[in-house]
């Protein structure tokens, strides 16, 4: 535990690579200090059925984000940061309390920048009687020597797959190196926790979630998206193709992002998905 925690003197846990010293308080581009910033916690009934069940998805939200999309859902949390801090002992009581109230699993969104934390928290937690799976829910810009420090504690990855152009991803996050990120990212999580399995009652045990929001006009590259994860990762991938986009935050700064999905370029997205090969389709 403690080598992971020490890996906040000069932060490299995430492809930013800010090197600041946040056990100092420094903070980089993550504005997340010594201590992880936890927005709220509650059973969640709005993700995928095999994590929600009959007793919902206990998820806690994580403040402020290492990639910062211009159109978050969450604005007010990924860039305002609403939340307050919690130490090692809190954030691990906020699991245990969440399976206490019956809870399918940990559900850790927006985790990348808070690793460290995370894991010191889990070994409390799971020292005082954690057993529920713990879902890693991220933006997919994740580095692959993180990743690898969680093998045998994350149970079930569920990556976004946002964007497959460079240029894109540079005007909406400003990471043009997103894409290749999260391609490293996926694969190293599919290596360690492979297709996603459930229990006889249809609840999520282990394995993969990848999600992909779809963009107006295929801002996205649902298709070159798709591709890869039939030829690079396996065909019967679970992937959640997602509608729900809406301009929020700061997307109405880009044009084509100022406007509502339509349901034909959802429609049409999913028969994309379909076409390229993708068999284990959750859709709304």
């Amino acid at each position: 535990m403690k080598k992971q925690v020490d890996t906040l003197k000069a932060c490299t846990i995430c492809p930013r690579k800010c090197g600041v010293n946040r056990l100092e308080n420094k903070v980089g581009h993550c504005k997340t200090g010594r201590q992880a910033i936890v927005s709220g916690f509650h059973p969640h009934f709005g993700e995928e059925p095999e994590l929600v069940g009959n007793h919902g998805s206990g998820t806690i939200f994580f403040s402020y984000c290492n990639l910062l999309c211009n159109f978050c859902q969450n604005f007010d949390i990924s860039h305002l940061g609403d939340g307050r801090s919690v130490t090692h002992a809190e954030l691990a009581v906020i699991m245990l309390e969440l399976q206490h109230m019956g809870c399918h699993n940990i559900n850790l969104v927006t985790p990348t920048h808070v690793v460290p934390q995370i894991f010191a928290a889990l070994d409390i937690a799971r020292n005082k009687g954690l057993t529920v799976p713990i879902v890693y829910n991220s933006s997919g810009y994740d580095r692959v020597s993180t990743l690898k420090s969680l093998e045998g504690l994350v149970d079930i990855y569920m990556p976004d797959f946002k964007f497959w152009s460079a240029e894109v991803a540079d005007l909406t996050c400003n990471a043009p190196d997103y894409p290749d990120v999260a391609r490293k990212a996926i694969t190293e999580m599919h290596r360690q926790v492979g297709p996603l399995r459930t229990n006889r009652a249809g609840i999520a045990r282990k394995g993969l979630i990848v999600r992909h929001l779809v963009l107006p006009e295929n801002f996205a590259g649902t298709r070159e998206i798709s591709k890869f994860i039939v030829n690079h990762i396996a065909p019967d991938t679970y992937v959640n193709i997602m509608p729900q986009y809406r301009p929020c935050g700061l997307a109405h700064n880009v044009e084509r992002l100022n406007r509502r999905l339509k349901a034909k370029e959802y429609l049409a997205a999913i028969k994309i998905a379909r076409d390229q090969g993708l068999t284990r389709l959750n859709r709304f």
